[in-house]
């Protein structure tokens, strides 16, 4: 019954020595790989014996045609000449065996019993002799089943280790990786889905695609159903869920709920067969790579291609507007002074007067683009610059009966900057709110809400409202130059390209989350004013 087979001899070989009153005893087991050889195993008793490495055991067949070996006098055997090599009669002499039993197992001797005289210098009985015969086909059974136990176990530690080689491989794959059955229901489950979806492992092992997985995924892979090959769905917008990370950077920020949150990201998905060895599809594997912030550096790579051919054509086209634009002001003011008491010609002269300064200031604002103006950069105080942007339009937020939230972290490093760019960002992202803000009905909590804070040696500045919220189809475009979701006569559509290109100018990032009805947010990320010097 004992399957480590050190421990098996060991035993036998304790209880043989007593029983038998030997003087000390061997075991022979033949090579797993070359079974016509076999190596000293185990020795027990009072005589040591020198190491296996150094036997020459050749005088053990795998094939006996003897019941078994019996040397009467070992010593002798050396010094007599006998049978077989020098090296064969010195490694006889030296064990001092006078017996070795074969320990046969289905014709096929796998070890060999080598036993000494009685510790008084006898040879044993003939019963002794036939209870040895006995036993040692029941130690060649249970050597080979030690023997087998050990492949065994051999075997499953290699398959385990193989499980978990393949497994950290999986783990490994910044993908999202899911195996499912034939029925949908979850098998495999790794480290980056849960992150994607926030549902462990745990939790998600044995349940159905369709109590996991976003509804838009599941209906496209229902759809899929039944069909062989590989297939590739690029650019999925999906709802999912993430960890929410605040303004200290320890997982839970002022004013939102802790845990997961949801938000949408860009997925690439691949579904592919899952097939057994006979080739027969037993379920799908289903791949997420979750390529939001790749497509987000896309998108910012184009607008900055956008905004880089805007400035190259502005700062050509912006003197050349300039200067006939001032002209036609000059000739509309100097006829507004002939035609005093002329009231209805004064009017008309004062509109073109006007309506040039206004394409005045569309021009100045397109030289923003061009990037040709230079100010001096110093170290800002984020907290001040907004209550100071703040200050200049509150009375316009009051007068629309909009409520400010501040949540301003304390000790917020300085950044480095022009103040006057970046409060113009701020002063648009503002106006933008409270224009949405109009469709909210007064009295219903109009509100415009305006968060500080720092994490990852970064400066976060979130303006947020509870207004309209962008339309999905526009929310691509807000920062292409001229276009606008609001009104005739309520924008020119420069303020956000403007502003993208100050905080571009700056090292910094913007970044809009909107749903219909459910308000708008922009999120202004800045680096440290250390950090942009040294970069």
């Amino acid at each position: 019954s004992e399957t480590d087979l050190d421990r098996m001899l060991a035993s036998i070989a304790d209880r043989l020595l007593r029983t038998l009153s030997i003087q000390h005893l061997a075991f022979f087991l033949a090579e797993e790989d070359d079974p016509e050889q076999f190596v000293l195993k185990h020795v027990a008793g009072v005589r040591p014996l020198p190491l296996p490495e150094y036997r020459d055991l050749q005088f053990l067949s795998a094939h006996p045609d003897k019941a078994y070996l019996f040397f009467e006098r070992t010593r002798s055997t050396l010094l007599m000449g006998g049978n077989g090599s020098p090296a064969v009669r010195q490694t006889i002499a030296e064990l001092d065996l006078t017996y070795y039993l074969p320990c046969t197992v289905r014709g096929q001797t796998i070890a060999y019993l080598g036993v000494s005289r009685t510790a008084e210098g006898d040879f044993l009985t003939s019963d002794d002799v036939e209870l040895l015969q006995t036993l040692a086909n029941y130690v060649g059974i249970a050597i080979e089943n030690a023997r087998l136990y050990h492949s065994l176990q051999r075997k499953v530690d290699e398959y385990e280790r193989l499980k978990e080689f393949n497994e950290n491989i999986v783990e490994s794959i910044n993908v999202g990786i899911l195996a499912a059955d034939l029925e949908d229901r979850v098998s495999s489950w790794n480290s980056e889905i849960e992150r994607l979806t926030g549902v462990k492992r745990s939790a998600a092992m044995g349940r159905k695609l369709a109590e996991l997985l976003p509804a838009e995924l599941v209906d496209r892979l229902s759809a899929l159903r039944g069909e062989s090959g590989i297939h590739h769905i690029d650019k999925l917008r999906l709802r999912l869920a993430h960890k929410a990370v605040n303004g200290n950077g320890n997982g839970h920020a002022r004013g939102l709920s802790t845990g997961l949150t949801m938000r949408e990201a860009i997925v690439n998905v691949a579904i592919a067969p899952l097939v057994s060895r006979d080739q027969e599809q037993i379920g799908r594997l289903i791949i997420l790579d979750d390529i939001t912030d790749r497509s987000e550096l896309e998108r910012q790579l184009v607008q900055a291609d956008k905004l880089s051919s805007i400035g190259l054509l502005a700062a050509g086209v912006a003197h050349e507007v300039n200067t006939p634009l001032a002209v036609i002001s000059t000739y509309a003011q100097m006829l507004a002074k002939q035609v005093n008491g002329d009231d209805q010609k004064a009017s008309l002269l004062d509109k073109i007067a006007k309506q040039t300064f206004r394409a005045s200031e569309i021009v100045n604002s397109l030289l923003n683009f061009s990037r040709t103006s230079t100010t001096e950069d110093t170290d800002l105080e984020v907290n001040r610059m907004i209550c100071d942007t703040l200050g200049l339009v509150e009375h316009q937020l009051k007068k629309s009966q909009v409520q400010v939230d501040l949540a301003l972290a304390e000790h917020i490093p300085p950044m480095r900057g022009s103040g006057g760019k970046l409060q113009q960002v701020l002063l648009n992202l503002l106006i933008n709110s409270r224009d949405a803000l109009e469709e909210v009905a007064r009295g219903e909590g109009r509100r415009i809400a305006i968060r500080s804070y720092t994490a990852a040696d970064r400066i976060f500045i979130e303006v947020s409202d509870n207004g309209a919220g962008i339309p999905p189809d526009a929310l691509p475009r807000i920062f292409d130059p001229f276009f606008t979701t609001k009104g005739a006569r309520k924008g020119t559509g420069l303020g956000l390209s403007v502003s993208y290109g100050i905080v571009q100018e700056h090292g910094g990032t913007i970044r809009v989350e909107s749903l219909p009805g459910s308000g708008t947010r922009f999120r202004l990320e800045f680096p440290l004013a250390r950090k942009l010097q040294n970069a």
